[in-house]
């Protein structure tokens, strides 16, 4: 992610005439200690007619020694530099163990060395009130650095001083003003006068427009700049000088470039001299220009590059409506807490408190954005064995045709609110409720807790134990039961309606509930009160008697959605005008419950529930099939909600499927949240659903990227599925064109990179998402065989592209929804709702940027188009093991990636590769580069497959664990003379293969990276670091090296994750060293030992290469460190 930019600072002077000018000292050339790699520098100085000498003074800085022989009318000094920016971290250093806490005292002998640093020069009474405020209680060093370099920011305001020198303490801390250096010597002697060495520091400061405005603090500069400026360092056994800059209150960073440090500032002046007396005028200027960027998270793209993405997402769009395509693009992006990433719900937990509040806080700015006149529905989610209670859906549901499903926001209740609301406010909304649906108010059944089961479960806790006060195993089961005995046991917490929809009448029916307690106890737990019901004790049906509802096909056409509001306004408006003309006369229950008063019906099982919940009125929708049966029953909640003024929660069961009703989800996954966006119909629509989704979700801080602790990306772990589609079921053109699918399952097998640039970190034949030719050796065999069975164009059979593909789309257990292209929702034969007509993407990691997720979506939506004209109908490839090895690394993966970007540019769709740099370096990150005369070497990220382990006992029953501690690094050399060099790994060869490229080899070297207690070949031990050697042949030794350590190379034990992408890179880059070859010439192979005594010489000769390896035949392009070729 290294930004490469170019300094260009001048400083001029004109004089009013000609003068004499004495020798003059210059610095302004970057200090040697300087961080920030410096690749290329530059003084020009005019008059041209000058001698230069470059010296370098007591304290290590370079100085340029100037003599003019001749009266100059103008002098000017123009440097230039070129700087890559790397991030680092400040507080990557260790400290000595005297010097953890402050105070302490330096060893003598340090102090002798450090005390020209030392010496008190100024003092004085503000000086000394100053200090006086600083903390010198016994506290970490670092802690202290902090707060008194931020406490200092905070004293001293900045200004720019144009006037020379440097203003004494006392009068910095009287104005409360000052310019950086002001502030900068201020510093220097606040930390000599509280006994630690400290420098001044001349330098330039780099600032560069962050990509992405921070969600707090400040913002940050708006433009690139750079200048002149000045801070100071202290010195910290161990860690060395450490910067600290009180101008901003931070410490120094990558953007902090030295050019002088020294006891006292006079050292450090930038230029210094003399000339005759005169008047000048003087000028300067500064200026920084980005020469190169690489693609890195935050700005993948440039805006040219984004201009020529969204032309060509048109180009495909209209291709797609000129071949009646119908495609939609929807989605299962994953997002991650900003502020958390410790605890178990955002690495293995599927539920946790503050995911529940980050993913509410997530639904409303959706609902906002999309669904302004649409639904909230807070429903039940998945439930997997093993997990304590159900999970939760957030729902948002709209009107494809535009209309207001609900009208009033305000109605909808929030999180976190008390409304105030109880049993009698249940009361009455039922009742009024009961009346908008023109029902009767006898069939509310009031709702009770079941007293006698929490006494007889409260009798049965130990003697010894408080419910109030004491953690019983389970808390949720703890809390419930507090609240309940806490409570009024007399009270009904809510009031069920038996309902359900009469098709015959055209209007709602009921019936009454009767029990044998007489009253409806609901069933214990925590759960909404429509899942508690006690439906066992109703009156019992023979299931032949049962009226059971089939689902409804969502290929049958449907008519346009009505206005429910107006039908439930009337039905409504009857019964109130019946009960008004004549109030002395009772009125009987109302008609339209399931026709005449003598008809008989049977015991209806499904219930619309209100009740209360920490003050809110929540109401449970019970399950129907028809969605215009819905809609006339959430206007008829809506409009009792209206006229008494209370904000309700909708929950219980959702809408039926229907295409005429849109639906987004936000939903908790094992360290995730997961959002189901909804599809979009073009790119336009993509490209906004997209931006908004990423912009939300981070302002509601939520973040698309983790890391872990060693600074790798591991993405958001949850994925990011893409589903294709169609606008209706009968719409999709997967169902419509089978061959489409032929033709994708057929294209992403040909090109094994489709699979792993945008796989996640879990890959293989056991992974969430495999591909069709891992693990099963048969599999090829039988998918040509189904693909012989699929027509070309069109098909009349919906079904026939499910039943040829289903039992061959799964994983290694048949389980069709692991799967890289899975089709449990395209036509499956369990239920309507699987026949929605969706491929499902599986295998796609959580893009970290919105442009890269529609790059991504782009590729996909080019492919189709290319396809939908042109079928692609090929043998499928025997790969083999080359999938676990070639493909793992990212040289050979790119490669594969350039023929689908030629193929595409040759179909005609102007894609190009350099829009997949930012993936590449995503999944493949860089981690140093190593130059030794002609010869590069640079080490890369790959991947390798984890493989799931055999089954172990756990506290929750069995379990299988991965082995994730093998790694795969890539060696990439070129400028490689191969008959006289070759690379080595810790001692053995690297089996480098030829790109194709004269003097460009690469290859992958696999390795045990950490031990853990569960793991393939546990006695093999860690091959850590890994040192790379270039052999020369010719004489025997090591040219060069560098050593990749798999932890911090100094022993540092990270104890919480990067916070940010620019913390993950500095990790990254610690572990790698440019230097640390093999010294000396190579050792004899200790075979050769004993023969030594029979060696003329008395000792064998050294070899002058390491000894071949012969090739591993099944992974040729990989060294496996634990594998070993024996003659045995």
């Amino acid at each position: 992610m290294a930004i490469r930019v170019a300094i260009n600072h001048k400083t001029e002077y004109h004089f009013d005439r000609p003068v004499s000018v004495s020798p003059h000292t210059v610095r302004l050339r970057p200090a040697p200690h300087t961080r920030t790699p410096i690749e290329a520098y530059s003084l020009k100085v005019l008059p041209e007619k000058h001698f230069i000498n470059w010296q370098q003074d007591p304290f290590g800085n370079h100085l340029a020694r100037l003599v003019f022989p001749d009266p100059v009318r103008v002098m000017s000094f123009e440097v230039d530099v070129v700087a890559e920016i790397v991030t680092i971290n400040p507080f990557d250093f260790f400290v000595e163990k005297y010097a953890e806490h402050y105070p302490f005292e330096y060893k003598p002998r340090l102090r002798k060395e450090l005390a020209p640093y030392l010496e008190i020069t100024e003092d004085g009474p503000r000086l000394r009130d100053w200090l006086s405020g600083v903390d010198r209680s016994r506290q970490e060093i670092n802690t202290f650095l902090v707060n008194l370099n931020k406490q200092l920011e905070h004293d001293i305001d900045y200004t720019i001083r144009m006037e020379p020198g440097i203003q004494s303490s006392e009068e910095t801390l009287e104005r409360e003003l000052g310019s950086c250096r002001d502030t900068g010597w201020l510093l220097v002697q606040i930390l000599r006068h509280l006994g630690l060495a400290a420098r001044f520091v001349s330098g330039y400061l780099l600032q560069l427009t962050p990509d992405e405005k921070p969600l707090e603090g400040p913002a940050g500069t708006d433009h690139d700049f750079t200048d002149l400026h000045a801070w100071a360092e202290v010195y910290v056994p161990g860690a060395g000088w450490l910067g600290l800059d009180p101008t901003s209150g931070l410490f120094a960073g990558e953007g902090h470039i030295p050019l002088a440090c020294s006891p006292h500032p006079d050292s450090a002046a930038p230029i210094t001299g003399a000339t005759d007396e005169c008047e000048v005028e003087f000028r300067f200027h500064n200026q920084v220009q980005r020469i190169h960027e690489d693609p890195r998270v935050t700005k993948p793209y440039t805006e040219d590059q984004w201009e020529t993405i969204q032309a060509l997402g048109y180009q495909v769009d209209a291709e797609l409506a000129a071949g009646d395509v119908r495609l939609t693009l929807g989605g299962e992006p994953t997002f991650v807490s900003i502020d958390d990433m410790e605890s178990p719900q955002w690495n293995d937990a599927a539920l946790g408190k503050h995911k529940r509040e980050l993913a509410g806080d997530l639904l409303l700015r959706l609902w906002q954005h999309f669904a302004p006149g649409g639904l909230l529905h807070y429903g039940q989610g998945k439930w997997y064995p093993g997990e304590p209670i159900p999970r939760w859906s957030l729902n948002c549901f709209w009107r494809t045709d535009g209309a207001t499903l609900w009208r009033n926001p305000g109605l909808l209740a929030r999180d976190g609110i008390d409304y105030g609301f109880g049993p009698a406010e249940a009361r009455r909304f039922s009742e009024h409720l009961v009346k908008a649906l023109g029902l009767a108010t006898r069939h509310l059944v009031p709702a009770y807790e079941d007293s006698l089961y929490y006494l007889w479960k409260d009798g049965g806790q130990p003697v010894n134990v408080d419910l109030l006060g004491t953690n019983l195993k389970n808390p949720d089961e703890r809390r419930r039961l507090v609240e309940l005995l806490a409570g009024d046991p007399g009270q009904p917490v809510g009031f069920a309606l038996p309902l359900r929809y009469d098709k015959i009448e055209g209007s709602w029916q009921s019936c009454l509930w009767t029990f044998r307690r007489g009253q409806m106890f609901l069933l214990p737990g925590d759960s909404p009160m429509g899942l508690r019901l006690p439906l066992d004790a109703l009156p019992w049906v023979a299931s032949e008697e049962k009226d059971i509802e089939p689902e409804r096909d969502l290929f049958e056409p449907r008519p346009a959605l009505g206005d429910y509001y107006g039908e439930v306004t009337r039905r409504f408006s009857h019964y109130e005008m019946a009960r008004d003309e004549h109030p002395e006369i009772r009125q009987q229950d109302p008609e339209g419950n399931g026709g005449s008063a003598t008809r008989r019906i049977e015991v209806i099982h499904t219930a619309l529930c209100v009740g209360i919940r920490d003050g809110m009125l929540q109401i449970f929708l019970p399950p129907l099939s028809h969605l215009e049966n819905y809609l006339d029953l959430v206007a008829a909640v809506e409009l009792t909600a209206a006229d008494l003024q209370m904000p309700v929660r909708l929950e219980g069961y959702e809408p039926p499927r229907d295409w005429r009703l849109r639906k987004l989800a936000v939903t908790p996954d094992p360290g995730v949240i997961e959002v189901n966006i909804h599809p979009a119909y073009n790119w336009t629509e993509l490209v906004e659903h997209t931006g908004i989704l990423y912009e939300e979700a981070r302002l509601a801080r939520l973040a698309t990227e983790k890391f872990m602790l060693d600074g790798r990306h591991s993405g958001t772990g949850g994925g990011n599925h893409v589903t294709l589609g169609g606008p209706t079921p009968a719409d999709s053109p997967f169902l419509r064109r089978p061959d489409l699918l032929r033709s994708l399952l057929t294209y992403w097998q040909h090109h094994p990179g489709l699979s792993t640039l945008f796989s996640g970190m879990f890959i293989g034949p056991t992974s969430q998402a495999p591909r069709v030719d891992e693990a099963r050796d048969d599999s090829l065999y039988e998918l040509e065989i189904a693909f012989q069975q699929m027509p070309d164009g069109e098909v009349t059979e919906p079904w026939l592209v499910d039943r040829l593909l289903r039992n061959l789309l799964v994983d290694v257990t048949g389980n069709t929804h692991r799967a890289e292209f899975c089709i449990d929702k395209l036509y499956s034969p369990d239920s309507a709702t699987g026949r929605l007509g969706l491929v499902e993407f599986r295998a796609f990691e959580m893009p970290p940027h919105a442009r890269m997720s529609l790059v991504q979506m782009l590729l996909l939506r080019t492919l189709i188009a290319r396809f939908w004209a042109r079928p692609y109908r090929h043998k499928l490839v025997r790969w083999g093991t080359e999938l676990h090895d070639r493909f793992m690394l990212p040289h050979y993966v790119w490669a594969d990636m350039q023929d689908v970007v030629c193929d595409l540019q040759n179909a005609g769709y102007p894609f190009q590769l350099e829009w997949l740099a930012p993936f590449e370096e995503f999944r493949f990150p860089h981690y140093g580069t190593l130059r030794v005369q002609d010869i590069r070497l640079d080490i890369n990220a790959a991947l390798e497959p984890w493989h799931v382990l055999g089954e172990e006992m756990s506290s929750l029953g069995t379990a299988r664990y991965v082995d994730s501690s093998v790694e795969r690094v890539q060696v990439k050399v070129s400028g490689l003379t191969q008959s006289r060099f070759v690379v080595t790994c810790n001692g053995r060869r690297v089996p480098l293969r030829n790109t194709g490229t004269h003097g460009e080899y690469v290859a992958g070297v696999r390795f045990r990276a950490w031990q853990p207690p569960s793991a393939l070949h546990p006695t093999i031990g860690i091959h850590s670091p890994l040192v790379f050697d270039i052999i020369d042949t010719w004489n025997g030794r090591s040219i060069g090296g560098c050593t990749y350590h798999v932890a911090h190379p100094g022993g540092r034990h990270y104890d919480v994750f990067p916070v940010n992408a620019y913390e993950a890179e500095t990790r990254r880059v610690s572990r790698f060293w440019n230097y640390g070859h093999s010294a000396g010439p190579l050792e004899p192979p200790p075979e050769y030992a004993q023969l030594e005594r029979y060696f003329i010489e008395g000792q064998a000769p050294g070899p002058m290469a390491p000894p071949a390896e012969e090739v591993n035949p099944e992974y040729p392009c990989t060294l496996d460190l634990r594998y070993r070729n024996r003659c045995d």
